[in-house]
C-alpha cells in the first residue's frame, strides 16, 4: 500500500477515533471540570488532522503518480464517512437539525449512483462549481460548530452586531441545504442522457 492510500485509510481510522472521543466528551465544563473540554479539544484536533489527510492524499497521489484503483474507491468513500460522522456529531451537539443531514446524505447517495452509472457508460462526472461550493460551505459549517462545541462562543445564546448568532446560523444552514439540493439537481439535469437516453 502506497503512502497516499495509507493516508486515506488513516483518515477512516481517525474518524472513528473522533467519534469515540466526541461521544465521551459530554459533561459540565468549568472550574474543576476540565475533563470534557480536554476530550473535546483532542477530538477537534483529530478531526482537523483527518481533514488535512483528505487534502494530502489526493495531492500526493497525483504528484508522485500513486493513483490506484484502491484510492479511487476509498478516497471518496472516506470523504463521505468523514462528512457524515462529523455532521451526525453536530446534530448530537444540538447545533443542527437532523433533516439537514438527511438531505445532504441523500444527495450524496444519489449523485454517487449517477457517477457509477456514468462510469458504466464510459463517462466521468467531474465536480462542478455548485458541488465545490456545497462542500466548502459544509466544511465551514462543521468548523464553526466545532468551535462552538469547544465553548469559544455559544451559537445558541451569543449576539453579533445586535443579531442573535443562532438566527444567523440557522439561515446559513438553510443556505447549505438549498445549495446541496440545487447542486444535486444540476447533475441530474446536465447528465439526464445517462438515465433517459440520448434525445434527438
Amino acid at each position: 500500500m502506497n503512502f497516499a492510500n495509507t493516508l486515506t485509510v488513516a483518515r477512516i481510522v481517525l474518524i472513528y477515533i473522533f467519534m469515540i472521543l466526541a461521544a465521551n466528551a459530554d459533561g459540565e465544563i468549568g472550574p474543576g471540570h476540565y475533563g470534557p473540554l480536554i476530550l473535546r479539544i483532542i477530538a477537534f484536533v483529530v478531526a482537523l488532522f483527518a481533514a488535512f489527510t483528505d487534502l494530502a492524499d489526493g495531492y500526493i497521489a497525483r504528484k508522485y503518480n500513486q493513483v490506484t484503483d484502491f484510492g479511487k474507491l476509498m478516497d471518496p468513500l472516506a470523504d463521505k464517512i468523514f462528512m457524515t460522522a462529523t455532521m451526525l456529531m453536530v446534530v448530537e451537539f444540538e447545533l443542527m437539525p437532523a433533516w439537514i443531514v438527511v438531505v445532504i446524505i441523500s444527495r450524496e447517495f444519489l449523485v454517487t449512483g449517477l457517477r457509477m452509472l456514468a462510469v458504466q457508460k464510459g463517462e466521468v462526472i467531474a465536480a462542478d462549481g455548485w458541488g465545490k461550493a456545497k462542500t466548502f460551505m459544509q466544511m465551514i459549517m462543521i468548523f464553526i460548530a466545532g468551535l462552538s462545541w469547544l465553548t469559544l462562543f455559544n451559537l445558541r445564546t451569543d449576539m453579533v452586531l445586535g443579531f442573535k448568532l443562532w438566527s444567523i446560523w440557522s439561515i446559513y444552514l438553510w443556505i447549505i441545504a438549498a445549495i446541496t439540493v440545487w447542486s444535486g439537481m444540476g447533475y441530474f439535469v446536465k447528465y439526464r442522457h445517462l438515465y433517459l437516453g440520448r434525445m434527438n
